[in-house]
C-alpha cells in the first residue's frame, strides 16, 4: 500500500512540474552568411533560440514559398531548458525578391523578412 501511494504521488508531483513548466516564445534571427550582394550566392541563416517547449517548425522562404534543399541543425537546449535551432539554405538574392524565415511555435506562425544589408 505504502508503495503504491508513493509512486502515485511521485507521478502527480511529475503532472504538476509538466503542467507549470513556464512557455518562451522564441526570439528569430535572419541573416546571411557573408554581406549580400545582388546575384552573389550566399547562405540565408534563421537561428531561432530561447523557446520553449521544443515542438517547432523552422522555413526558409522566397516570395512566400518554402525554398528547397535547406538544412537544419539538431535540437540543442541550454542550462535553463530553452532550446535552439539554426535552418540554412544557399540562395542567390535578387533586388525583386523577398525572403524570410517562417517559426510555428505552439501554434502560433510569425514570418520573419529578411533585412538586405546591400
Amino acid at each position: 500500500m505504502r508503495t503504491t501511494v508513493c509512486v502515485v504521488f511521485v507521478g502527480l508531483l511529475c503532472l504538476f512540474a509538466v503542467s507549470t513548466a513556464k512557455e518562451s516564445q522564441p526570439k528569430v534571427q535572419v541573416y546571411t552568411r557573408t554581406p549580400g550582394f545582388y546575384g552573389k550566392e550566399n547562405i540565408l541563416i534563421c537561428h531561432v533560440n530561447e523557446f520553449h517547449p521544443p515542438e517547432i517548425t523552422i522555413e526558409l522562404l522566397k516570395d512566400g514559398k518554402v525554398i528547397p534543399g535547406a538544412t537544419q541543425t539538431d535540437l540543442a537546449f541550454e542550462e535553463n531548458w530553452h532550446y535552439h535551432l539554426t535552418k540554412h539554405a544557399p540562395f542567390t538574392p535578387n533586388k525583386d525578391e523577398n525572403y524570410a524565415c517562417r517559426v510555428t511555435h505552439m501554434g502560433k506562425q510569425k514570418t520573419f523578412l529578411w533585412e538586405p544589408d546591400m
